[in-house]
């Protein structure tokens, strides 16, 4: 969807609105107090009232806008604008494009998005060849850091955020005559990025496990980080010579790389405490980038999990 059709579908608050309730109740409603299914709209409060027990449900309640004011049309252009780019856009600029006077509400809605992204994606496993790798570091900013303490240099820099990463890394079999002369030999399908807060092994291993299905067939460098993970996958880990190392992890390194040039392009500060959110918005688009109206997909996710006053997941609805 381009940006001149998205604007035939949501020229306002009341199409944007209509469209909300329309996703809402192909979900289905469900009464929070007695849990029954079957519900009427009083039109008059714009809210869902149960049958049963007669308890009223307001439209934005149990999806990610609950508790927010900002107008449906902010979310929606929000959305639109997320997933309709390969790049990102920055809380400020969301700002500028949506002329709020105020810069925290659209912060925590950007920041609300992409949160959900995660969880979205948090419930699938990545299975078959895998390619892995840790120790990646983003430069980050620790709001809590104390003044006084000296820097690190190096690895384990107080600026520095570890990041594991996995990708599904299929190998291409058949004529590849016609390939091109750098094209990769292995197919990427789905990729994950979490951060760690270090690589030993108590740390690494109940992550990976999270992240690919066991019996999957894994593919590292000899990083003691993954001893662990011999015992219960078929683990293969390599001495790469780092002139090989892009032949036998190709799609890792291509990842990091343009994760690392999106966040460098549109984020010039972030802060350690986020930098997951902005992990999950890179990984949420390039795992669906032969979809279409992925602004859709998002919408439905973001009325599948509920949030407390403080903005943070408390589970799926």
């Amino acid at each position: 969807m381009n940006l001149l059709d998205f604007h035939k579908l949501y020229p306002d608050e009341s199409s944007c609105k209509s469209a909300f309730k329309a996703h809402r109740l192909s979900e289905g409603i469900s009464c929070k107090k007695c849990g029954g299914s079957k519900h009427y709209w009083k039109k008059n409060r714009e809210q869902w009232e149960c049958k049963k027990c007669h308890y009223r449900t307001t439209l934005k309640s149990g999806a990610a806008m609950e508790n927010s004011k900002l107008p449906y049309q902010y979310w929606f252009a929000a959305m639109h604008l997320l997933t309709s780019t390969k790049k990102s856009f920055s809380a400020k600029e969301i700002q500028r494009q949506l002329r709020h006077n105020r810069y925290q509400p659209v912060w925590e809605m950007l920041h609300k998005k992409r949160s959900i992204m995660g969880l979205r994606d948090d419930t699938y496993a990545l299975k078959g060849e895998v390619e892995l790798e840790d120790g990646f570091s983003f430069e980050t900013v620790a709001i809590n850091r104390n003044k006084e303490e000296s820097l690190k240099r190096g690895r384990g820099s107080q600026r520095q955020t570890t990041v594991l990463i996995s990708a599904e890394s299929k190998t291409i079999t058949g004529d590849n005559t016609h390939a091109k002369k750098h094209s990769k030999k292995k197919q990427l399908g789905f990729i994950k990025m979490k951060v760690i807060t270090s690589l030993k092994l108590d740390n690494v291993t109940p992550v990976v496990k999270s992240m690919v299905k066991e019996g999957s067939s894994e593919v590292s460098d000899d990083s003691n980080s993954f001893n662990e993970l011999k015992k219960d996958h078929i683990h293969s880990a390599k001495v790469i010579p780092k002139k090989d190392i892009q032949k036998v992890l190709p799609w890792v390194y291509t990842v990091i790389s343009n994760a690392k040039r999106m966040l460098l392009d549109v984020h010039h500060r972030i802060d350690d405490d986020f930098l997951q959110n902005y992990l999950n918005e890179f990984v949420y688009k390039l795992n669906r980038r032969h979809y279409k109206y992925c602004s859709d997909r998002l919408l439905a996710t973001a009325m599948t999990y509920r949030w407390n006053s403080l903005g943070e997941s408390s589970g799926q609805a």
